[in-house]
């Protein structure tokens, strides 16, 4: 009982411990978002980036949603475990089991969500400016995760997602108790080179660190 609470109050401490620390928005930048629901969350990027010339619908490389989604702004990336993504359809709360299993190590699917215009920064949305370059690493590190075969780059899991704007595909990696959704998101951010915490179990502590980012004295770019 000691050793577990010992470790939950080192994952949560890890929230208040900042990783590129150095980090400062960028005025002009590309504008990015950390999206949550609470528990989960995504990271939301330009559905088409002129100044580093990234397309993720020519990505993805699925023609029926590149025909529907071309008109979209943006597009938002999560990563989890394949047993709760697939339990949670019709808004379901998954089992008891299922949360448990998740905890073991276990197959990973990447959640892909078309937004006809940016989030709105609020209560559940984080905003920042990045530089094209750490936009470049950002979104490298994003397609990273995406587990290819050999008809293309990415596997669609499923013909529909929870709503008829998102979709879930094969993704690369582990989910287990220490490696949490959160915790992608956040060690996303962190190899960008982007202000990130120590560790992230929470939606929050992701959020926390991200607007930690934008209240910092500015100073000079590397």
């Amino acid at each position: 009982m000691h050793a577990a609470l010992t470790l939950l109050l080192l994952l949560l401490g890890g929230t208040l411990v900042p990783v590129n620390r150095q980090f400062r928005p960028t005025p002009d930048g590309i504008a990015v978002f950390v999206v949550s629901n609470g528990v989960h969350t995504d990271l939301v990027l330009p559905l088409r980036e002129d100044r580093t010339g990234t397309d993720w619908l020519s990505q993805l490389q699925q023609p029926a949603l590149a025909a529907r989604f071309g008109g979209y702004q943006y597009v938002g990336f999560g990563w989890g475990s394949e047993r709760f993504y697939l339990e949670s359809y019709g808004g379901k709360l998954p089992g008891a089991t299922t949360m448990l299993r998740a905890l073991a190590p276990g197959r990973t699917l990447m959640h892909v969500d078309f937004y006809r215009q940016p989030p709105r920064p609020g209560r559940h949305v984080a905003a920042l400016r990045i530089s094209p370059a750490q936009y470049q690493r950002l979104a490298a590190q994003v397609a990273l995760y995406f587990a290819p075969d050999s008809s293309g780059p990415t596997v669609l899991r499923n013909a529909a997602g929870y709503t008829p704007d998102d979709f879930f595909f094969r993704g690369r990696g582990r989910y287990h108790a220490l490696r949490t959704c959160n915790d992608w998101t956040n060690g996303t951010l962190r190899r960008a080179g982007l202000r990130a915490a120590l560790k992230a179990p929470l939606a929050g502590s992701v959020l926390y660190q991200v607007r930690r980012a934008t209240r910092e004295p500015a100073e000079a770019q590397p």
